[in-house]
């Protein structure tokens, strides 16, 4: 008989001890996890980048269950610049917080480059 309780007895007759949850020790996450978490979350914000735009990199900093995060975008110009980091922001918070739990009270979204978009008359996204 296999059982959850305090004095519980395991097949073979051993006794097993339960430890309570407040005593089993806590799950540590790497930086780097968490920072794959937040570039992968810039992305999803974005959407479509310039074709010749690098992917978004962040880097992270985790002390005592808060994530700060500094990310780095390449945009497409025109375009609405701070809407655009506003949303990257709003996404890293939430995925960040769903998927391991910590609070992120810093986002630093870093513009690295400003993408020309094509129009009529400009040669890949360049004026000739």
């Amino acid at each position: 008989m296999t059982g959850v309780g305090a004095g519980a007895v395991e097949l073979g007759g051993e006794p097993r001890t339960v430890v309570p949850p407040a005593e089993r020790g806590e799950t540590t996450i790497a930086d780097r996890v968490v920072a794959k978490i937040a570039s992968q979350a810039a992305r999803e914000a974005l959407g479509t980048l310039p074709r010749d735009a690098e992917p978004p990199h962040a880097s992270v900093v985790v002390r005592h269950g808060n994530a700060r995060v500094r990310v780095h975008v390449e945009l497409d110009h025109p375009g609405d610049i701070g809407g655009r980091c506003a949303r990257v922001r709003r996404r890293i918070v939430d995925r960040v917080r769903d998927l391991t739990g910590m609070s992120v009270p810093e986002v630093v979204v870093q513009v690295e480059r400003l993408h020309l978009a094509a129009h009529p008359g400009t040669v890949g996204g360049r004026l000739p």
